[in-house]
């Protein structure tokens, strides 16, 4: 029996995730799970690196002791957060995405290019924290001075096993500068920002072993979550996705990147695929629930408060994509600010959080079809908020699609697909 190695790490946490094929069905067994998390550091927010590091290797050893003859493994996590490296040294601190130090580099680097510009080239979506603009910030701030790489997250945690460095191109494409038509960094974008170019390495593609820990092939998966998530939904045909954790992200797979005005306006991304390109936005998730509980509840049971919220006749909502909830000091502050009349109770919030997504979904498949050209009657989702059938039940409503809900850990089956499938070719 062979068995294959997910390490799937999320914003607010991990799993070590063994798979096995067996009588043509893929069995999985969870052996290992850990809290992850932001840490304020100076006043930013940055990602305790060298303790995920140590999960990673904590995690490989129990299922080594389970599983003795684990082919190989590979690693995802959330995209455009990076390692800067000199040699083979990491350089402090690993900043966290919704850190806000790329604000002021922003108006900067549309001067130099205008945002336009960059979709046409690379077709991603306007994020204030994509590679492009920490990396931007990073120059001015002389934090690139003597660096020799940067390393995606599931890049560098892959090289502290392997110690090679590579760069994964579904990864990559997020960030903000690989050219939608060649699937390389663009050069140009590279040198108008006066970024060093050697960092700027060629991408390596999903299923390529990079090297060996412990006598375990380590290989690259599709390192971005959501482009793993994608390839381990067992879908009929082609319909959009909602791949639904800390952000939700909507989309659907297309042959090649849709670039034009409509896209740009709306704000959509291209984003590689194993294969195809994936068209999808993202859109606020559970993070906004899970900030309202930490702070409004911490510990109730999500049943609890999905019952609170169905109980509620709250029917106010807001903005779920608005800037106000990215980072917000309280959450229940940002939702208070953004509504003309205050929710009386849990429940009002929570409905509120749960309607405003819901709507928020209803838009993305409005634009999507506009966009695409094409109509679609389901919707099939994934994820942590899969589980949550009243939200599934808003969403349905609210957008007049069939939701198929699958509560499934479908990044780590795409991660490990990726590598059972590539090792099928191996043999």
């Amino acid at each position: 029996m062979e068995y294959y190695l997910a390490i799937d790490i999320g914003a607010s946490s991990g799993r070590h995730i063994v798979g096995w094929m067996e009588g043509g069905e893929l069995k999985t067994e969870e052996v290992y799970r850990f809290p992850n998390g932001v840490t304020e550091s100076d006043g930013h927010l940055t990602w305790d690196i060298d303790a995920l590091e140590e999960h990673v290797k904590t995690g490989i050893a129990k299922a080594k002791a389970e599983y003795p003859d684990i082919e190989s493994l590979s690693i995802d996590t959330w995209a455009v957060d990076y390692v800067l490296m000199k040699g083979d040294e990491a350089v402090y601190p690993c900043y966290a995405y919704r850190d806000s130090r790329t604000e002021a580099v922003i108006p900067e680097v549309h001067g130099k290019i205008p945002f336009t510009d960059l979709y046409e080239r690379t077709g991603i979506q306007f994020q204030p924290f994509n590679t492009i603009y920490q990396l931007c910030a990073d120059n001015d701030a002389g934090r690139l001075d003597g660096v020799t790489d940067f390393l995606l997250i599931p890049e560098y945690l892959m090289y502290r096993l392997s110690g090679n460095k590579a760069h994964e191109y579904t990864n990559a494409t997020t960030g903000g500068m690989v050219n939608a038509v060649t699937g390389e960094y663009d050069p140009w974008i590279i040198g108008i920002l006066g970024l060093p170019g050697h960092l700027f390495r060629k991408l390596d593609q999903p299923g390529t072993v990079i090297g060996e820990y412990e006598g375990i092939k380590v290989m690259l998966c599709a390192t971005h979550d959501t482009g793993s998530a994608v390839e381990g939904i067992p879908m009929e045909g082609n319909h959009p996705y909602i791949s639904s954790g800390t952000w939700s992200l909507l989309g659907v797979k297309t042959e090649r990147p849709i670039t034009n005005a409509a896209s740009e306006l709306a704000n959509w991304s291209n984003e590689g695929g194993v294969g195809y390109n994936r068209y999808q936005k993202n859109i606020m998730g559970m993070w906004l629930i899970n900030r309202l509980r930490d702070e409004l509840c911490p510990g109730k049971p999500f049943g609890e408060i999905v019952e609170e919220a169905e109980s509620s006749s709250f029917e106010e909502t807001v903005d779920a994509n608005a800037q106000i909830f990215l980072a917000p000091e309280s959450m229940k502050e940002a939702f208070d600010a953004s509504l003309s009349m205050k929710p009386a109770s849990l429940g009002d919030y929570f409905r509120c959080a749960y309607r405003s997504l819901a709507l928020s979904y209803m838009n993305a498949i409005e634009e999507l079809q506009h966009n695409t050209g094409k109509h679609y009657d389901r919707i099939y989702i994934v994820g942590g908020g899969a589980k949550n059938g009243f939200l599934n039940r808003l969403t349905e409503e609210a957008s007049g699609k069939k939701v198929i809900a699958m509560p499934i850990e479908a990044t780590a089956l795409g991660n490990l697909k990726i590598q059972i499938e590539t090792s099928k070719e191996e043999c």
